[in-house]
């Protein structure tokens, strides 16, 4: 585990990439603010939410520039223990996370694959943005972590979406899906911080290969999905390896191209080079996002449109 003395050399690797670096490593100090995506599924009227966590002794106020996202405090409120989680009303999730389906751009009526689901965070933003109205297959590789996933589908009230059992790189082709997000598992340096009790939010990727892991997943979506269509490729870590040299590898193995996105969150342009390494032009169009320029947890988007 990552202690706090420890991450000013752990994050030195990454200097030259992250603005305002000494900010940055300050603010890995301050725990995350609380915040819940509101689902209008089930509860269309913002004001019952406010006003039922306010008798509890929580206040929530709008993110004016994030749709649906209320932030609360105090930070410490157990969210989860309210009314309001247990009849789907809310979903507590945090800013940037959002962000890969914005991305997506999801619409009524497309057929979707949420290729690394559990437990369903980002499933459920899809289904609400659709109006449930969407054909989302929502998969992940890990029985318990589908287990999550289901009691949130079911908690939120979503209908629109089937659940699949599948090593990612492995899924079966033959669905000819509109769309396919890849939220990768990664090394989640861009969740480090100290927690409300001193705790450090953050461990270390241990033995794992990730970036083989990631490149497998995302070579596997851009083959399952339809031509012209879209791909998001997003993680919660700062690590190039995993983030432009990923897409790198899939852009010169397979025709694509990315797509520039307008996110409601400060971000910066993708790498198109590291460690000596040119990468392609494209990735500058990709968005890093850090987390003491949002108020949230750090982010990687490429947003990938099949050409052939």
């Amino acid at each position: 585990m990552l202690t706090l003395a420890e991450a000013p050399a752990y994050f030195e690797r990454y200097r030259e990439i992250i603005p305002d670096f000494e900010r940055f490593l300050e603010h890995l100090k301050e725990p995350l603010p609380l915040y819940f995506r509101l689902n209008e599924l089930k509860c269309p009227d913002p004001e019952i939410v406010i006003r039922g966590l306010a008798r509890q002794g929580a206040r929530a106020e709008p993110v004016e520039r994030v749709p649906n996202f209320y932030r609360v405090e105090p930070r410490t409120f157990p969210l989860g223990n309210t009314e309001e989680y247990y009849l789907g009303y809310i979903y507590p999730m945090t800013l940037n996370s959002s962000l890969p389906v914005i991305a997506l751009d999801p619409q009524p009526g497309e057929v979707i694959l949420d290729m690394c689901a559990a437990p369903g965070s980002k499933t459920t933003q899809i289904a609400q943005v659709t109006g449930d109205q969407a054909v989302i297959v929502a998969n992940d590789r890990r029985l318990d972590r589908l287990t999550a996933l289901v009691a949130n589908l079911k908690r939120l009230g979503i209908a629109c979406a089937m659940t699949t059992l599948y090593r990612g790189e492995e899924f079966p082709h033959g669905v000819p899906f509109d769309k396919v997000l890849v939220d990768a598992p990664c090394s989640g340096e861009g969740r480090y911080r100290q927690g409300y009790e001193g705790e450090l939010l953050y461990q270390k990727e241990g033995r794992t290969n990730l970036p083989a892991i990631q490149k497998g997943l995302l070579v596997r979506a851009f083959d399952l999905v339809r031509v012209g269509g879209i791909v998001v490729y997003s993680t919660c870590t700062i690590n190039p390896d995993e983030n432009e040299m990923v897409v790198d590898y899939l852009l010169r193995k397979r025709q694509g191209r990315i797509i520039e996105c307008h996110y409601p969150q400060p971000h910066h342009p993708g790498l198109t080079e590291w460690e000596g390494k040119i990468l392609h032009p494209d990735l500058k169009k990709a968005a890093r996002f850090f987390p003491h320029e949002t108020d949230s947890v750090g982010f990687f988007v490429a947003k990938i449109e099949r050409l052939m």
